[in-house]
């Protein structure tokens, strides 16, 4: 095993573990970026470089499995159609900027009472609902291929390895692409500003903006915070997470990757698969930096295989968004967002939020 020491509370271990540990935050990341690859378009070799260059990055830094994901409410929405891409861009751009600011004048825990966790999950729990109906639809397209996924599914849930039927399944759809196109040449990506298009700044923009941020700050920031302190006993404080967080997409996103954050999924996952220190994310960098050179095998992915996966991490973040308290409004937010946009779903459910905590103040609970 060899260990490299920043300081006496932090170190970087490259063993068994860390690399097992290391899956642990791919199981949602792939899915959702080999996604945006085939359905939008987004530069996939860029978005993989991205992914690898931070994960290097904020491993070192914090010494610590941090998890580096895509955002997932913009991601969602770009998926479903529910947003062009270039508003994919713009929306990260501004929950970007709006994270770095925040970060630095400690506002992350002001949001999140303002806003309401409730809220935050209901704004989970609608880009999860358009997850599941966006898989579906891909998988009805080709039910053959769907239905062999699903059973790989399956069968790897009933032997205990749930955890890894993502990767199963998407080893298996790169195998048909492989076999389709042939193993392409190993091309790393050039420097291309915007590599899958420039921002359009628009009401939908905002709106993505608005309703990722409040996933953000919920579960990037704060849950990620704590995690931190009860997986790793380790202090890093939410404001912190939500500056490296800006920094990371307003970086990202011009040379062509996505808006990215620390989701706490990711960190457990790393956690439970093993990952205890940094190590794990540079192995992952290492990793999804080596895929990027080959990556243009993703253009005959199995789109009906990419459906399954789809509703897997859509049925995830929709069941993660119900197991909290004042599920009356987080389903109400969800379907609102998943029926109409998470804008409106957005703004109804934090005054709606707002207007029950004045009632239960003034009925004395």
């Amino acid at each position: 095993m060899a260990t490299t020491r920043f300081s006496d509370a932090r170190e970087i271990r490259f063993d068994a573990d860390e690399l097992t540990g290391a899956l642990g935050d791919s199981v949602t990341v792939l899915p959702i970026v080999v996604a945006l690859g085939v359905l939008t378009p987004l530069s996939l070799p860029h978005a993989l470089v991205a992914f690898g260059v931070f994960q290097i990055v904020w491993g070192i830094v914090y010494g610590l499995p941090i998890s580096v994901e895509p955002m997932k409410a913009l991601a969602g929405l770009a998926i479903a159609g529910a947003m062009s891409y270039g508003e994919l861009v713009a929306g990260g751009l501004l929950a970007g900027v709006v994270l770095l600011i925040a970060g630095r004048f400690g506002v992350v825990g002001v949001v999140e009472r303002a806003v309401g966790l409730p809220v935050v999950r209901g704004i989970q729990l609608a880009v999860g609902l358009l997850l599941v109906v966006t898989g579906a639809e891909l998988a009805v397209g080709a039910p053959g291929v769907a239905v062999a996924a699903a059973i790989v599914v399956v069968a790897l849930y009933a032997l205990g390895y749930g955890r890894a039927s993502a990767l199963v399944v998407l080893a298996g759809g790169f195998a048909v692409a492989v076999g389709a196109v042939g193993v392409p040449t190993p091309s790393p990506p050039t420097l291309t500003p915007f590599a899958g298009g420039g921002p359009s700044f628009s009401v939908g923009a905002v709106e993505g903006a608005a309703a990722q941020l409040a996933m953000t700050v919920g579960n990037a920031a704060v849950a990620t915070a704590l995690l931190c302190e009860d997986l790793f006993d380790r202090e890093v404080s939410a404001d912190r997470l939500a500056g490296s967080m800006g920094a990371m997409t307003l970086l990202s996103v011009p040379a062509g990757g996505l808006p990215m954050c620390h989701g706490s999924g990711g960190l457990a996952g790393k956690h439970s698969f093993g990952a205890r220190t940094g190590g794990a994310n540079v192995l992952l960098g290492i990793g999804y930096l080596l895929l990027a050179l080959v990556a243009g095998v993703v253009v005959a992915f199995p789109l009906a295989a990419l459906g399954v996966l789809l509703v897997l991490v859509g049925a995830d973040l929709s069941r993660t968004a119900l197991s909290g308290d004042d599920r009356l409004v987080t389903v109400g937010v969800g379907l609102l967002g998943a029926l109409t946009n998470v804008g409106v779903a957005f703004v109804a459910g934090a005054a709606a939020w707002a207007t029950l905590r004045k009632l239960d103040v003034r009925s004395g609970r």
